[in-house]
């Protein structure tokens, strides 16, 4: 059977990494002036990237050297795409793991939506902390205060008031969908349009799903079980 795995902020809890809606959750903590949804965006990296890029890198660099947990090492050889963009899929061995809405560990040339550009690593070792923000712009080639297309760097993440274009394999994930004889979602809330775009396809295609998490959120789909229960407890129970 091909079954296809959509996974979210909950197969990383494991890893010590905070979920986005939950308690500790990312969404929850905003900056001094700005909230979450205001600061992952384009537009803010554009107009304020000193302060887009230091909440970036308290949110999200921060947590680079963790590593990945059960869940992860047994999604390793599995057909993946993930909303994650901490990268620990690619740590536990997972090749050919589609990253949804890009990796942490890498960043691109800022440029216009549906360039064709490439990844590369970034260079977060070298961010000096005791003066971060200059460090940053420096680390990003941003200068006089805002980046500048195909000059300065941009980390590689889908931003709120992004869409997903081919730097983030989005043909091949809809590919992924429409083949897929089961497709199992994992630790994730069904708030973006990641997830609602597999939902249309299994629900146009009849194909079954499955729903992981503690507290499941119920989608309109005639074919689906629910398994009230982490993702470290179902891959226990997978075996």
């Amino acid at each position: 059977m091909n079954t296809l795995y959509i996974t979210g902020a909950g197969v990383s809890a494991a890893s010590g990494i905070p979920t986005f809606r939950g308690e500790d959750g990312y969404w929850n903590i905003g900056s001094k002036n700005y909230t979450p949804m205001e600061m992952a965006t384009r537009a803010m990296y554009e107009n304020n990237p000193r302060e887009f890029l230091a909440w970036y890198y308290h949110r999200f660099a921060t947590y680079r050297h963790h590593g990945p947990n059960e869940v992860h090492h047994w999604l390793s050889d599995k057909n993946l795409i993930t909303q994650n963009i901490d990268g620990l899929d690619g740590k536990a061995g997972n090749t050919d793991f589609i990253a949804i809405h890009g990796r942490l560990d890498q960043m691109t040339l800022f440029h216009h939506q549906g360039d064709d550009v490439m990844a590369f690593n970034a260079p977060w070792d070298n961010v000096n902390e005791d003066n971060l923000h200059h460090s940053l712009l420096e680390v990003f080639n941003i200068n006089n205060e805002s980046p500048k297309l195909n000059e300065s760097f941009k980390p590689y993440v889908l931003l709120f008031d992004e869409y997903y274009t081919e730097l983030y394999r989005i043909s091949e994930a809809q590919q992924r969908m429409i083949d897929a004889d089961k497709i199992v979602f994992i630790g994730t809330s069904f708030s973006v349009n990641i997830t609602q775009m597999a939902l249309d396809i299994a629900r146009s295609q009849g194909t079954p799903i499955e729903v992981v998490d503690p507290d499941p959120t119920h989608v309109f789909h005639p074919n689906v079980t629910y398994q009230k229960m982490t993702a470290l407890e179902y891959v226990q129970q997978q075996g």
